[in-house]
């Protein structure tokens, strides 16, 4: 992948099982909240031997294009400190058996409301963002996305969710060199888009499908413009006001949604 890539940023998340990503070889317990339980890094830092395998692949790949890593489910500084000090140890092991590698850019997903709120000294540590949409929203909104009951109150456009992911590109763009990106459902939505731009998220990560119709939107509006919708997007009370705003202004840019 990095080869085929030739020279664009590969970004490869470590090992991001549990709660709803189930691993039966790991033969991991059941867990009465699985979403709040042993997951995602977690289940890597009272792992190393596993973690150890991952970074020593990715930094030997990383040689042969521009690989970077991304840590998941990250919540504290002290998990990244102890994230280093693995690393560290995967580098004297390559360095002792005389392997070729290369120590690439290194990120983490902001997923819960913590990492939000500690993200401008994380923000010290790493090499960039990414916002994980989908266990933000969960977390943040206290719902469960999966449960029919309450589905509803799921909404990535609350103003909630918006504060909170300005808040994390705030952070990000203090420190020079920096960026944020995002992989949750929400990049890919087309009613986020110019929200999120105008927020200024660096990178949009979505399926394949999505891409043609948020390109066509970005390039349908300016910065400025996108910036104001923003702006008025985190002063509404609900989400609903804020699709409806955004619906509008893609309605009078003549654009589709499909």
């Amino acid at each position: 992948v990095a080869e085929t890539m030739a020279g664009k940023r590969v970004i490869i998340r470590t090992l991001d099982i549990g709660a709803d990503k189930k691993c039966g070889y790991f033969h991991m317990d059941d867990e009465d909240n699985p979403a709040l339980g042993y997951r995602a890094i977690r289940i890597c830092l009272t792992r190393p031997q596993v973690f150890k395998t991952q970074l020593r692949a990715l930094f030997r790949a990383a040689v042969y294009g521009n690989l970077a890593v991304m840590y998941p489910m990250i919540t504290s500084l002290w998990e990244i400190r102890r994230i280093k000090e693995i690393v560290e140890e995967v580098k004297a092991e390559l360095e002792e058996q005389n392997m070729d590698y290369r120590i690439p850019e290194q990120g983490i997903m902001i997923e819960t409301p913590a990492a939000v709120m500690v993200s401008a000294d994380l923000a010290e540590e790493v090499d960039f963002f990414s916002i994980g949409t989908n266990d933000l929203c969960q977390y943040t909104l206290a719902v469960d996305r999966m449960n029919q009951e309450v589905s509803y109150l799921y909404n990535p456009l609350h103003p909630a969710i918006l504060r909170l992911v300005k808040t994390v590109i705030d952070a990000s763009h203090a420190r020079e060199g920096l960026f944020t990106g995002m992989c949750g459902e929400m990049a890919g939505d087309p009613m986020a888009t110019l929200i999120l731009l105008g927020l200024g998220m660096d990178e949009f990560s979505m399926s394949a499908s999505s891409i043609p119709q948020v390109k066509k939107i970005i390039r349908s509006v300016s910065y400025e413009d996108a910036k104001a919708i923003a702006e008025k997007a985190l002063n509404l009370e609900t989400g609903e006001e804020v699709k409806e705003m955004v619906q509008a202004k893609i309605a009078e840019l003549g654009i589709k949604i499909v």
